[in-house]
This record gives C-alpha cells, sequence and structure tokens, in this order.
C-alpha cells in the first residue's frame, strides 16, 4: 500500500510525485488531482479567448464580413472535430515509457506559447483576401493545438481512477482550475474591449496567455503519471475504435444528448456579445454577464458531486438541462435596459454548466468501463474525443448559423439594427438554446438507460476477468 501512496506501483509510468495509484482504484491524493488539473488554467484562458471574443473582434475590430467569419469558424471547428478523431485514437495507441498520454501534453507546450499571437495580432499591413487567408490559416493552427492537449487530458483523467465517484472528484478539480482560468479571460476580454487600441491589447492579452499556458502545462505534466497497464490496450485501427463507441447504446444516446445541449451552450460565447450590444443596449456588460455565468458555476462543483453521490449522476445532470432550458428562455423577452433581468437568467444557465462540466466527464468515463466490458480495451481517448467532436461541430454550426443570420437579417456593424437584425439576434440568443435544451432533456430522461448499478455490474466482472489473468482467486 506505501508502494501506491508514493507513486512507486509497478503498473505506472512516469513521475513519482503526483502520488497516482497505478491501478486506479484508490482514493486520490491531493497532490494527484492538482497535477491533473491545474495545467487547465491557462488552456482554458486560451480556449475562452476564442470562444468569447474571436468572433466579434474580427468582425468589428479585424473587419472581417460576419459570413465570412461564420465559414472560416465552422470551417476550423469542423477540422477541429476531425483533429479530435486522430488525436483520440493515435493516444489510445502510443506507448511510450512517459505513458500513452503525457507525450502528447508535452507536445503541445511550445505550440501554446507561439499560434495564439498569430491568430490575434494578424501584421497590419494585411486587408482583405490575404487578411482572411491568415486568419483560416491561424485559427486551423489554433484548433490543433487546443486539440493536442485537450483530447489526451481528458482522457487521462478518465483512468486516473475507476471508481465512479472518484471520477466527479476528479473532473471536480478540474474544473476548478479551469474556471480560473475563465475569469482571467472575462478580465482579458474587458480589456479588449476598453482599450484604445485594441489590437495592440489582443498581442499583449495573447502572448502572455501563451506563455503562461505553456509554462502550467510543462511542469504540470513532469508530476503527472498513467497506469501502465493501460498501455497497448487502444483499438487495432481508428475504424474499430469508433465503430466501437457508436456499437455502444448508452455513448451513443449520450453524443446526440451532447450534441443538443452544446448547440445551445455555444450561444453564450458566440451570440451574447451582439444580444448585450444591440438588444439590451448594454455592450461593455458582457465581462459581467460572463462573471454572473461562471460564478454560479464554480458554487455548483462542489454540489454537484455531492448530489451525483446522493441521487445518481443521471437525475442530476438531466435536472440541470431542465433549468438551463427555462434560463434561455426567459430571456427571450428581454429588451433595452433589461441587464438585471439578463443577470439573473444567466445565473441559472451558470448553475447548469456547473454541473455538466463535472458530471459529463465523469458519466463518460464510466461508459468507456462498459466499452471495456464489451472489448477488452481501454479507449478513453476516442471516447473522448467523440465528445469533443459533437461539441465542437455543435460549435461549429453556432457560428455558421449566427453569421447567416446576422448577414441576411440585415445586421451592420456598430450601427442601430434594423427590427429583422434584433428579432435574429435574439431568438439566437435565448429561442435556440431553449429549444435544444428541451430536446435535450427529453432525450436523457427518457432514452439513456445507463445507471449506477449498471455500471457496479460491469465493473465487478471486469474485475473478475482482470484477476483470473494474474491468477488471483476471485
Amino acid at each position: 500500500m506505501r508502494a501506491l501512496e508514493d507513486g512507486k506501483g509497478p503498473d505506472s509510468v512516469g513521475s513519482s510525485r503526483a502520488g497516482i495509484n497505478p491501478r486506479g482504484d484508490e482514493h486520490l491524493s491531493f497532490a494527484a488531482l492538482l497535477a491533473y488539473g491545474l495545467p487547465t488554467t491557462g488552456a482554458s484562458f486560451i480556449a475562452f479567448l476564442l470562444i468569447l471574443y474571436i468572433f466579434k473582434y474580427a468582425t468589428d475590430v479585424l473587419l472581417i464580413a460576419p459570413a465570412v467569419m461564420g465559414f472560416l469558424f465552422a470551417l476550423a471547428r469542423i477540422w477541429d472535430a476531425i483533429s479530435d478523431l486522430l488525436v483520440g485514437y493515435l493516444s489510445d495507441r502510443t506507448k511510450t515509457r512517459f505513458g500513452r498520454r503525457r507525450p502528447w501534453l508535452f507536445a503541445s507546450v511550445l505550440p501554446f506559447a507561439l499560434v495564439p499571437v498569430l491568430l490575434w495580432s494578424p501584421p497590419a499591413f494585411l486587408e482583405g483576401f490575404w487578411l482572411i487567408v491568415w486568419i483560416a490559416i491561424a485559427l486551423l493552427a489554433y484548433e490543433t493545438v487546443l486539440t493536442i492537449f485537450f483530447v489526451p487530458h481528458l482522457a487521462l483523467g478518465g483512468e486516473l481512477s475507476m471508481d465512479p465517484h472518484e471520477r466527479t472528484r476528479v473532473f471536480a478539480f478540474r474544473q476548478v482550475p479551469w474556471s480560473l482560468g475563465f475569469f482571467a479571460c472575462v478580465g482579458a476580454v474587458y480589456l479588449l474591449q476598453t482599450a484604445e487600441d485594441e489590437r495592440a491589447m489582443a498581442f499583449l492579452v495573447s502572448g502572455v496567455g501563451g506563455l503562461v499556458a505553456a509554462a502550467l502545462i510543462f511542469f504540470a505534466t513532469l508530476r503527472l503519471r498513467e497506469h501502465a497497464s493501460h498501455i497497448g490496450k487502444g483499438a487495432s485501427s481508428p475504424i474499430k475504435a469508433f465503430t466501437d463507441v457508436m456499437q455502444n447504446p448508452p455513448a451513443r444516446m449520450l453524443l446526440v444528448v451532447y450534441l443538443i445541449e452544446f448547440l445551445g451552450m455555444a450561444t453564450l460565447g458566440i451570440v451574447a456579445p451582439y444580444f448585450l450590444q444591440y438588444v439590451i443596449k448594454a455592450e461593455t456588460a458582457y465581462s459581467l454577464m460572463l462573471l454572473f455565468n461562471f460564478v454560479p458555476s464554480i458554487l455548483m462543483i462542489p454540489v454537484a458531486v455531492l448530489l451525483a453521490r446522493r441521487f445518481g449522476k443521471k437525475p442530476v445532470w438531466g435536472a440541470s438541462m431542465v433549468i438551463a432550458g427555462v434560463s434561455y428562455g426567459a430571456n427571450f423577452f428581454a429588451g433595452e435596459g433589461d441587464l438585471a433581468w439578463v443577470l439573473f437568467w444567466v445565473m441559472g444557465t451558470g448553475i447548469a454548466l456547473g454541473v455538466s462540466q463535472v458530471l459529463g466527464p465523469s458519466l463518460q468515463a464510466d461508459i468507456v468501463d462498459y466499452d471495456e466490458h464489451r472489448t477488452g480495451e481501454r479507449k478513453e481517448g476516442a471516447y473522448f474525443a467523440l465528445w469533443n467532436f459533437v461539441r465542437k461541430a455543435a460549435n461549429g454550426i453556432t457560428g455558421a448559423l449566427t453569421g447567416l443570420a446576422l448577414q441576411y437579417s440585415g445586421f451592420t456593424p456598430n450601427v442601430e439594427q434594423s427590427e429583422d437584425a434584433i428579432f435574429a439576434i435574439r431568438f439566437l440568443y435565448a429561442g435556440v438554446p431553449a429549444i435544444a435544451m428541451a430536446i435535450g432533456a427529453f432525450l436523457f430522461f427518457t432514452r439513456f438507460n445507463f445507471d449506477a448499478s449498471d455500471h457496479e455490474r460491469i465493473r465487478a466482472e471486469i474485475d473478475r476477468r482482470a484477476g483470473e489473468e494474474r491468477g488471483q482467486p476471485t
């Protein structure tokens, strides 16, 4: 037992300082959880900077047409989703003395330091076609860097522990540093919105953020450990990997729910700045709105852990979708000067976000166990890659729809909008996510059939098989 606590067990690889149990069936130490969660602080800052402000920055500062930016945004997100699948499969198959996830995390360090500046600070002399080409290439590179880090990192979180409640703790610890990165990003967005020279501020924010993200990933990854017993247990081919996922009934249903839920959530980053500026007439309140969203999401993290242990992951997560749907829908009736109304209801979406960000990946990790029960393989990379695929595809779809809706409703940047444009913005921000959340909650409650008793049964069978392979009595 002492060897496991010290991180010196025979089935582990990597640094011995994190104290992670190589078999994944012990209570994880605070040091282990911190080593896993800390890198997401800088990485989430870089990711949220893209999600929350690149669309508006590109249309209002770089003066790229909304429809063009919508197309570029959709193209980059679709590429990102595809690259997720490739990296997920390859990380499952990676075999090194450092493990199968950590090499990918180390590979993301240098790009994290460089690529954000390329996107946010294109050369000032570029305009027209060549500016669009630059942004297109930079967006693809930006998304690739995020993939190289996030997919292996999520997959690693899914295999740190085989206990369903311990997994919820893992992703709760991941979400706290992730949220700290978000808060830093909210401050950066405020600086961008209020800067006299927004281009110069974008260079500073992206440069400092990229360097901090790179440093955190490097030093935290040094302390991470992996399970040697999982190395070499990926699928033999990418086709088999993703076929197995789609033949897993609870995983298949969960992907549908993810797609619907993320179609709704994407509006906060893409449409909210337009909603505040042109509908509520409170352009500078965007950072305040984000704080009202994410403070409740952080406060809900420990609550979600406790509620999931008491009532189960499915009912708690499903209830959060209902809360999100009502909260989004209420904003359809907001108008000029109704900032207090908007801030009140955005707290509801924050509560739902906190629950989703913790219980979603935790439940996904449980479903990976079901796959191991069926196939004898460990394919966290493939599963979490598909999860990211639908999330980013949803963002791409929302970005494309937003660009088209704004373009063809008569939207013109930085002027008073027509009634058609106002209605388009209102419906995109409130109507679309409310409908999406309602459909997602209905499907989740009625069609997703995988609960704690199912997981306990298959986990016992997996452990029994492993014991027989080691020649131990069962």
